[in-house]
C-alpha cells in the first residue's frame, strides 16, 4: 500500500506505508535525516528525509497524489550495488542497523556479517564478517522487487550512456548460485536454532568516542573502529548479549539471563549485577538514569554514576535505617532422598517416609534416584534432553503418589525436573505459595562421556521470601574404589549446572541502584552459578562407601548399633575433611544405620545384603547444605540473609521396597528480607533530604562549559572550514554531538545535515582542558543521487545554501544538554560542479 494519513481526535496524523514485502527487523535514521530499513534476505531500503518531510507537510488532498511517488522513490540498496545480477551483499536477514553519526556512515548487520555504507552518498564501502575479514563473495540477486536494477537506473538517474558491465561467466554464476544456496541453508538452520550460531550478532551500538561495539550470542563483546576493522574482543559473561547502551564513558551490556555488566570504553569490567529474572530486551538513558526493559515487562532504573561515591552514601544511610524495612521469616523445610531401585513404593512405605515430624513444615523437597534405569530408556532420555523434553510414566507415578499423600496436608507441587532416572520436586503449603517464586530447573549428566543421565544431578532453584535457595539431587559413580570418580562427579555438577535465569541474591543493590561486583575467585574467574545462592542443599545417592573394613566387621558394629565407630570409615567424611569434595558444605549429625545395601522386603537390620557379594553396608544416601553464614555463630541479618539449622536427620527403616533406605532432614530456616515498599520510601527520603547526596547529585547533573571558536561560517566551493570545540573544565569530560537543521521549500526546518555537507567528527568526547577540531566541507554527490537541493535548483548552478548546526554538549552522568548554534552558508561558482541534468526528485517536489 501507499502512504496513508488518518486524522483522529486522539492519534492526530498517522503516516504509514509498506516498506518491505517481508518482515522488517531494523530501522535507523542517518545524520542526514534519511530513514534506513532492513529486512529478510538482505534487503535494505532508504527513504530520503526531505522527501518524507515534504510528504508530511503536504495538504491532505495532495497526499494521495504524492504517496505513490514517495513510495516509489525509495532506494533498494541491494539493487543499486548489484552488477549483472551479482551482488556483493550476503543474502542474509538484516537484523541490525546502526547510524555512525561520527563519520556519516551506516552499519548493517546480518547473523555473521556486516556491510558498511556512506550515509550521505549511499555508497557501499565494505562487506566483512565477524572476524573483520573482507567478504569477496557475490550472491545472485533475488528478483523479489518488480523494479529491477535497470528500471531503477532509468527512473532515478540522469540520462547517460549505458554503463558497460562486465559479463558474469557461467562458472562465476554457478559459484554464486551455490554460495547463495549455502547461505539459504545456513540462514534456515540459524533461524531454526541449529548449527554453530553461537557467534551470531545480537546487539550493535556506537560509543561516545566513535567506536562501534557488537554483542554476540556467546556473550563476547567486540570493539571495531569506524572503518570496520576488528580491534579487540572481550568475554566477561557466557550468557547471550541482548542489548548494549552507551552514555558518556560507560557501556551497559544486557544479557539473556537478566544480568547487566558495566564497562568502560576500554572494555574493562566496572561492575555487574542481576537486574531482572528474564532477558533484558532494551535499555535507554533518561535524566540521570539508565532504564532496563525485561522480557516479563518489568522496567527498572539505575543511576548513571553507579558504582561511585553516591552508592557508598546510600548504602550507609540505608543500613542505618534497616530496622524500619527489614523483616524476618521462619519456616521449616523437609528434604528427602531415596534411591528407589526402579521400583514403585507401597503406600505404607511412602506414609512412613513422608510423615511430617512437626506440623510447622511448610515445604517438602524430594529427590529420587533410579526411577528408571533401562538401557533403552537412558538412550531415549539422552535424546530427549537435547531437545528439552523430560518425564516418564514411572516418574509421573512417583510425583502423583507423593502428591496425593502431601495433598492431605494442604501441599501443592510448584516445580519438578526429571533427567533419566533422577527426579527432584518441591511442594509447598498453599498459604506459603505466595512467598515462593522464580522457580527454575537444571540438569547435568555425569554418565558415559558426561552425556548419559544414569549418573548426574537435577536441580531446582527458587526465590523464598526474596532469597535464592537451591536444591540439587545427585547420583554419583558407584563401587567401593571409585572415590575419585565421585569427587569428579560433584565437581562437574557444581561447575556445570546453570539455570536459564539469574539468581536474585540480595535486593538492596537493586533498590539503591548500586552495581554489585561479580562473584569471583582469587584468580579473577567467574565462579560457578551454584555458588551464587543464599543457600544450597545437596541430596541424593552420593555412593560413598565404608573403606578399610570387612563385611563381617561392619555387620558386627551395625548389630551393636555402634555407628560412631563405623563413621570413622566413611569415605565422604574423609574426603570432605581433606577438602576434596563438597567444599564449604556441612552435614547434620546422623545416628541412623547405613542406608545401603538391603535385601528387598526384609525389615530391620537383618535385611542387609546376604548374597554372595555381601556388599559392605554404607551411608550412600546423604543430605548436605551451605547457608549464607561465614561462621556458625553468625546470626541472621540482611548481610547473612539465610541461616539454617537441622532439627532432624534420619532414615526410614520401615521402607523395604528398594535396596536403599530413604533419608530425610528437617531444616529450620531464618530468612531476612526487605520490605521493598518501605525501603523505596526510605530511599526516596535519602535522595531528597540528605545533604551529601544532594551535593553529589548536583555535581553529577552539572556539565562542563564548551567554547565554540566561531558561530558563523561561510564555505567556499570545496574548501574545508574548521570549528574548534574547547572544554574549559579542568576536571570533567564533555560529550558532544552535532546535528543539522536545514530550511526547505515548505518553510519548516528539516532535521538532518543537508546532503551537500560533510561534518567530521559529528560525535565525540573532549578531555578536560582539551579541544577537538570539527571539519565542515562541501561534498559532491554521486550522479545517481536524486535528492533535490534545498532550493530545488541543480547544485551545479551558482547559489547560496544555508544550514544551522546544533552542537549538543552533555556531561557523562546526566542527559542535561546545552546547545550552541552554528550558522553555515555555502557559496559556489556556477562552474564549480558539473550539472546532474534531469532530476527525478525535482519532478516530484520541485
Amino acid at each position: 500500500m501507499g502512504w496513508t494519513a488518518d486524522q483522529g481526535p486522539d492519534a492526530g496524523e498517522c503516516l504509514a506505508w509498506e516498506a518491505h514485502r517481508g518482515p522488517v527487523f531494523a530501522l535507523t535514521v542517518s545524520p542526514y535525516g534519511d530513514l534506513w530499513s532492513g529486512s529478510e534476505g538482505g534487503v535494505i531500503k532508504v527513504w530520503y528525509g526531505e522527501a518524507i518531510e515534504k510528504s508530511l507537510v503536504s495538504q491532505r488532498e495532495e497526499k494521495r497524489k504524492t504517496s505513490f511517488l514517495v513510495e516509489r522513490s525509495s532506494i533498494d540498496l541491494r539493487d543499486m550495488v548489484s552488477d549483472g545480477g551479482a551482488c556483493p551483499l550476503p543474502a542474509v536477514d538484516v537484523k541490525l542497523l546502526l547510524s555512525d553519526n561520527s563519520r556519516s556512515k551506516v552499519w548493517s548487520a546480518g547473523y555473521l556479517s556486516f556491510a558498511l555504507w556512506d550515509s550521505r552518498t549511499k555508497e557501499l564501502l565494505k562487506v566483512f564478517n565477524i572476524d573483520g575479514q573482507v567478504d569477496t563473495r557475490f550472491d545472485i540477486l533475488s528478483a523479489q522487487d518488480p523494479y529491477s536494477y535497470e528500471t531503477k537506473q532509468t527512473l532515478f538517474s540522469s540520462p547517460r550512456k549505458e554503463k558497460a558491465r562486465s559479463p558474469v561467466g557461467f562458472l562465476q554464476r554457478s559459484r554464486n548460485a551455490l554460495l547463495g544456496a549455502a547461505d539459504a541453508v545456513r540462514r534456515a538452520a540459524v533461524k531454526a536454532g541449529f548449527g554453530d550460531d553461537t557467534r551470531r550478532i545480537e546487539a550493535l551500538t556506537m560509543s561516545a568516542d566513535g567506536m562501534i561495539w557488537t554483542g554476540s550470542a556467546n556473550g563476547s563483546l567486540a570493539q571495531w573502529d569506524g572503518s570496520g576493522y576488528h580491534l579487540r574482543e572481550f568475554l566477561h559473561h557466557s550468557s547471550s548479549i541482548q542489548c548494549i547502551c552507551n552514555f558518556g564513558t560507560r557501556l551497559w551490556v544486557g544479557y539473556m539471563d537478566g544480568n547487566i555488566q558495566l564497562l568502560d570504553l576500554e572494555g574493562n569490567l566496572l561492575g555487574r549485577w542481576s537486574a531482572h529474572n528474564s532477558p533484558i530486551l532494551s535499555m535507554a538513558v533518561g535524566g540521570s538514569y539508565i532504564f532496563t526493559l525485561a522480557g516479563h515487562g518489568g522496567i527498572r532504573g539505575w543511576n548513571l554514576s553507579s558504582p561511585g561515591p553516591l552508592d557508598s552514601i546510600l548504602r550507609s544511610e540505608l543500613f542505618e535505617k534497616d530496622v524500619s524495612y527489614k523483616s524476618f521469616e521462619y519456616m521449616k523445610v523437609l528434604v528427602g532422598s531415596w534411591n528407589v531401585g526402579q521400583e514403585k513404593a507401597s503406600y505404607e512405605s511412602l506414609r512412613a517416609w513422608l510423615k511430617l515430624p512437626i506440623p510447622e513444615v511448610g515445604m517438602v523437597v524430594i529427590g529420587l534416584q533410579e526411577v528408571e534405569m533401562g538401557a533403552g530408556f537412558l538412550a531415549m532420555s539422552a535424546a530427549k534432553e537435547t531437545v528439552g523434553l523430560e518425564g516418564s510414566p514411572n516418574g509421573e507415578w512417583w510425583l502423583d503418589a507423593i502428591g496425593q499423600i502431601l495433598k492431605g496436608h494442604s501441599f501443592v507441587r510448584v516445580g519438578s525436573r526429571q533427567m533419566a532416572g533422577l527426579i527432584i520436586a518441591v511442594w509447598v503449603r498453599i498459604n506459603l505459595k505466595q512467598f515462593i517464586g522464580d522457580i527454575d530447573n537444571a540438569a547435568v549428566a555425569c554418565g558415559l562421556g558426561r552425556a548419559i543421565g544414569n549418573k548426574g544431578a537435577v536441580g531446582l532453584r527458587m526465590r523464598i521470601h526474596d532469597r535464592s535457595i537451591c536444591f540439587v539431587n545427585c547420583h554419583f559413580a558407584a563401587h567401593m574404589e571409585a572415590v575419585s570418580r565421585r569427587n569428579e562427579d560433584f565437581d562437574h555438577v557444581f561447575r556445570s549446572m546453570t539455570f536459564s535465569s539469574p539468581s536474585n541474591g540480595l535486593l538492596t543493590t537493586s533498590v539503591s541502584g548500586s552495581a554489585a561486583q561479580p562473584l569471583r575467585g582469587e584468580n579473577g574467574l567467574r565462579l560457578p552459578e551454584l555458588s551464587d545462592t543464599d543457600m544450597i542443599v545437596f541430596l541424593g545417592d552420593f555412593n560413598y562407601r565404608l573403606s578399610d573394613i570387612s563385611y563381617d566387621e561392619a555387620m558386627g558394629l551395625v548389630s551393636r548399633r555402634c555407628f560412631d565407630w563405623l563413621r570413622e570409615n566413611d569415605q565422604l567424611r574423609a574426603e570432605m575433611r581433606y577438602g576434596r569434595v563438597f567444599q564449604g558444605l556441612r552435614e547434620g549429625e546422623f545416628k541412623f544405620p547405613p542406608t545401603y545395601k538391603f535385601n528387598k522386603h526384609i525389615p530391620g537390620l537383618s535385611g542387609y545384603d546376604s548374597s554372595e557379594k555381601k556388599r559392605i553396608p554404607a551411608w550412600c544416601d546423604r543430605i548436605l547444605y551451605r547457608d549464607s553464614r561465614a561462621r556458625s555463630d553468625i546470626e541472621c541479618s540482611l548481610e547473612y540473609p539465610v541461616v539454617g539449622s537441622i532439627s532432624m536427620y534420619d532414615s526410614c527403616m520401615e521402607a523395604t521396597d528398594s535396596d536403599h533406605k530413604p533419608v530425610k532432614c528437617v531444616f529450620n530456616l531464618d530468612v531476612a528480607h526487605v520490605d521493598k515498599q518501605t525501603m523505596r520510601q526510605k530511599y526516596g527520603e535519602i535522595m531528597t533530604s540528605n545533604k551529601k547526596v544532594l551535593y553529589l547529585l548536583q555535581g553529577l547533573e552539572a556539565f562542563p562549559e564548551v567554547n565554540i571558536s566561531t558561530k558563523d561560517i561561510i564555505l567556499q566551493d570545496q574548501n574545508p572550514s574548521v570549528v574548534k570545540l574547547q572544554n574549559r573544565s579542568t576536571k570533567e569530560l564533555a560529550c558532544f554531538e552535532i546535528i543539522g537543521q536545514t530550511p526547505n521549500s515548505s518553510g519548516t526546518p528539516f532535521s538532518g545535515f543537508p546532503s551537500w555537507l560533510k561534518v567530521s567528527p559529528a560525535v565525540g568526547i573532549i578531555s578536560p582542558g582539551q579541544s577537538v577540531d570539527v571539519t565542515l566541507q562541501h561534498g559532491q554527490l554521486r550522479s545517481q543521487d536524486y535528492l533535490t537541493s534545498t532550493s530545488g535548483n541543480s547544485p551545479g548552478a551558482g547559489q547560496e545554501k544555508d544550514a544551522t548546526l546544533l552542537v549538543m554538549v552533555t556531561g557523562v552522568y546526566s542527559t542535561a544538554v546545552r546547545d550552541h548554534k552554528i550558522h553555515l552558508q555555502h557559496q559556489t561558482r556556477r562552474d564549480a560542479f558539473p550539472s546532474r541534468g534531469y532530476n527525478f526528485a525535482d519532478r516530484l517536489f520541485g
